[in-house]
């Protein structure tokens, strides 16, 4: 048997699965600081939250910060039955999530005889975007993008981001080249990579998602866990900084 993971609707977090952690978490930057998004394609607040973690790049780049996205890890393989039970434990937060945030969402997901909420696949996607992307200096505005992207594929379109061919029309929307994209994707690095990622932010302390972190060296400050404003985000990193 699965264990579900559940959705806060009061805190706005997704809570998350226990993985080991990684015994000597990797610094995700070389030097100075950096802002870490901690986030899930298919966890529904990170999709609330996701106007506001642009807004965070944005920032970010104006105050001379590094940003970066971290693969979440929500439900790597999935395994929930897909019953009228689960169909309606995911529309019923879906519809709250949607009221909240102002996020569209589709619900014709609940049709299909069969999906297995896997999030594995969209956190490798991430990962081998990232990989790609890495030799642009923009301070990770096109991979929050390309995460966007994927987030409004599956909950606004309902694509299945089980399939190689989801993931075609976000890289387009974004200059990755999907010959390259595929070849990395399949390969079995990059489910390797992701569940690095998942390793690192449980080293950080994250047990739910969206998550975000002021990272320095090999040291890891939650900033937030849930849903939030820019404000709230943006004050609470002057206040450890400044």
């Amino acid at each position: 048997m699965t264990n579900k993971f559940t959705c806060d609707s009061e805190t706005g977090v997704c809570r998350i699965p226990a993985i080991e952690p990684a015994t000597h978490a990797p610094s995700t930057c070389q030097q100075g600081v950096e802002i870490a998004y901690i986030g899930d394609p298919l966890c529904s607040w990170c999709w609330a939250v996701s106007p506001v973690v642009a807004a965070l790049q944005g920032w970010c780049t104006e105050q001379n910060l590094r940003f970066t996205i971290i693969a979440g890890g929500l439900r790597p393989g999935g395994g929930d039955p897909w019953n009228d039970e689960f169909k309606a434990f995911l529309r019923h937060h879906w519809e709250e999530i949607g009221k909240v945030s102002g996020q569209p969402f589709s619900f014709n997901l609940f049709e299909r005889a069969h999906f297995n909420y896997d999030s594995l696949p969209p956190c490798r996607a991430v990962v081998v975007a990232r990989d790609l992307l890495a030799e642009r200096d923009d301070n990770n505005l096109t991979l929050q993008k390309f995460f966007a992207a994927v987030q409004k594929r599956f909950y606004a379109q309902n694509d299945d981001p089980g399939k190689i061919d989801f993931y075609r029309e976000p890289c387009a929307q974004n200059g990755i080249d999907f010959v390259a994209f595929s070849t990395d994707f399949n390969a079995p690095k990059s489910a390797e990579k992701a569940r690095a990622d998942f390793r690192l932010n449980r080293s950080w302390g994250i047990n739910g998602f969206p998550g975000f972190a002021l990272i320095k060296g090999d040291q890891a400050q939650i900033l937030a866990s849930g849903y939030v404003d820019l404000p709230t985000l943006t004050a609470r990193i002057k206040q450890l900084l400044y």
